[in-house]
């Protein structure tokens, strides 16, 4: 007597709801990686204009302090650009001897005397925003209480085009607001990017705070919140 479905077809539930959930594994695995800002924000790197701000120039060679062009960044939530008059101050005309005079700076920089002669804004392109539903971040909160520049952006003094150091995600905000110690560092020292990320390299390998940094952890009024409300409306 012959039989419609052999027997063998009896495995096929099974294996298709392996296959089922096998792909749905795979659909939240994928997800999961690849959905989240430290795959697809760490890295990014607009084009900015003029073929971009050199931070490996005017931070790293130059010697120059984050808080000549970001002269805010001690007492305002956002980090703000320099005005087109900062950057003129010492690629105008007049100053172009002194600094560069070749033809290709002259060239590299002239979009800068253009903006100034038509005054303009220079339009650079934003790097780090984060998304809507968070409050802006504080940066006169997190300098004020001895968080490096380094941080959250990484060695900006190396960097000839500012990239996204850090995904400055949720979960990665909040490791650190659990972890104060693990970021906290003398506030004369913020910006002094290549001995914090020497003196944070050396206490994650066990070397304890110094005294002055022990001070600044010390000194806070209150721990670093991590409820919901202190980040999202």
């Amino acid at each position: 007597m012959s039989v419609l479905f052999p027997k063998w077809t009896n495995y096929f539930p099974t294996a298709f709801a392996a296959l089922a959930l096998g792909g749905a594994a795979a659909a939240v695995g994928g997800f999961w990686y690849y959905a989240t800002p430290k795959f697809w924000r760490v890295g990014y790197m607009p084009r900015q204009p003029g073929g971009g701000f050199s931070h490996q120039i005017h931070a790293g060679k130059l010697g120059m302090d984050c808080r000549y062009c970001h002269t805010k960044v001690e007492k305002s939530y956002e980090a703000n650009i320099p005005n087109v008059a900062t950057c003129y101050g010492c690629h105008g005309e007049g100053r172009l001897e002194l600094l560069n005079n070749s033809p290709q700076h002259r060239e590299r920089t002239n979009f800068i005397r253009e903006a100034f002669a038509a005054d303009a804004s220079i339009p650079w392109r934003r790097v780090h925003k984060l998304p809507d539903y968070v409050h802006n971040f504080p940066h006169h909160v997190h300098l004020n209480a001895g968080v490096s520049c380094y941080s959250c952006h990484g060695r900006i003094d190396t960097m000839p085009v500012v990239f996204h150091a850090q995904p400055l995600s949720m979960g990665w905000c909040l490791d650190c607001h659990r972890e104060p110690a693990n970021a906290i560092v003398p506030k004369d020292k913020v910006t002094d990017l290549r001995w914090v990320q020497q003196t944070l390299n050396e206490r994650r390998q066990g070397k304890p705070m110094t005294p002055d940094a022990k001070a600044v952890l010390d000194s806070l009024s209150k721990a670093p919140p991590d409820n919901c409300g202190a980040c999202h409306y």
